[in-house]
């Protein structure tokens, strides 16, 4: 069995406290059963919250004789910050989603770091580069305020920050798409283009923008080398099958004929009960396949349909998701430029117990 290796200590301890470069967690009177997945390295990326439940107290107490109310008492298990992430590198990194192949998670992966690097308040523009099926302002529930894009840009017809929708939620978050779904792209956008609007971006009097993430379309045709032009920074959305796999790796050869040498992987829709019934492969199977550094490790979650229905991306919900917690780990890597690591977890053969198991059944 793969998992990824998180670097916090055996969760199985009633009390601990855990630090790592993401954040501090502090888990106090957990009970012993409590476990977490083995997707999520720490957590730190909630203000601090206190969990209250209900604690028995034993019955060989001192306090017999006297019958006291009993009180709630806190079960600290809180999650807070403690750091802001180092930003590295210089501003504007500009970082493009791509796979090659469609329906991998291209789309939500760019909403949810997109917002994930706003709440870390970083100034993010995220830009749709899907030309014909755009989707991004959907996932992000901006599909009604798209009112000019890059194409009016160009054209003349408004100003730059015009065609920049601003997130009510974030202030320092923006989205532009290239142009609306019913018209036809003009033949003079391409490459050039692409590097005249993110050059434009830097040089605006709010200030340059700490994150330009562009969406790119499936495929490798004209509207991918248009959406990695401007770009000096990749990640890549796999999913651990074959025909994926097999896309990402011819990307990830034309991304490094461009140029562009920083490129890391996110693994998505990941299902542990499947990589156990070796019916899946395994991140480490799709780390040593493609040899790239791993950025995150998304597992599959029934939540993500709900937030892409609703316009709400999953870095917002509250309670947090496994996904969205795995995004909000994924974006603080971004942030450092940091990778993690994938191993081999050896498991002990289950042992039999019972009458049979005298007579080796």
């Amino acid at each position: 069995m793969c998992t990824v290796s998180p670097s916090s200590p055996s969760l199985l301890s009633p009390s601990f406290c855990c630090c790592s470069r993401m954040g501090i967690v502090s888990l106090n009177h957990l009970p012993t059963r409590t476990t977490f997945p083995p997707f999520v390295s720490s957590f730190a990326l909630y203000p601090p919250k206190t969990l209250v439940t209900p604690v028995t107290h034993h019955p060989d107490s001192h306090h017999k004789c006297k019958r006291k109310k009993k009180k709630k008492l806190s079960v600290n298990a809180v999650l807070q910050w403690n750091r802001r992430p180092q930003y590295a590198g210089e501003p504007p990194r500009v970082v493009v989603v791509t796979s090659g192949k469609g329906g991998v998670g291209k789309t939500t992966t760019t909403a949810n770091l997109s917002l994930s690097l706003a709440r870390l308040q970083f100034n993010v523009v995220a830009i749709d580069a899907d030309v014909g099926l755009r989707n991004l302002d959907l996932l992000l529930g901006l599909e009604n305020r798209v009112n000019y894009t890059a194409v009016d840009v160009l054209q003349g017809e408004c100003r730059l920050d015009q065609a920049l929708i601003s997130d009510k939620r974030w202030s320092n978050f923006h989205l532009l798409c290239i142009s609306k779904p019913r018209f036809k792209i003009p033949i003079t956008f391409g490459a050039k283009a692409l590097v005249w609007l993110v050059d434009a971006l830097k040089s605006r009097p709010e200030g340059c923008p700490d994150f330009v993430l562009i969406d790119c379309p499936a495929g490798i045709d004209a509207g991918f080398i248009t959406a990695i032009s401007p770009a000096n920074e990749a990640i890549l959305v796999t999913t651990p099958d074959i025909t994926s796999l097999r896309d990402a790796d011819r990307v990830t050869g034309l991304l490094e004929c461009d140029g562009i040498k920083d490129i890391k992987m996110i693994v998505n829709r990941v299902r542990t009960d499947m990589i156990k019934g070796e019916d899946m492969m395994s991140v480490l199977d799709v780390q040593e396949m493609l040899g790239l550094g791993l950025l995150g490790v998304i597992p599959e979650d029934a939540e993500v349909i709900r937030s892409t229905n609703r316009g709400y991306p999953l870095v917002l919900n509250n309670p947090p998701t496994l996904a969205g917690l795995a995004f909000e780990q994924t974006a603080w890597r971004l942030v450092e430029q940091d990778s993690m690591q994938a191993v081999m977890v050896e498991e002990e053969p289950k042992k039999r117990g019972g009458f049979f198991s005298f007579f080796g059944g």
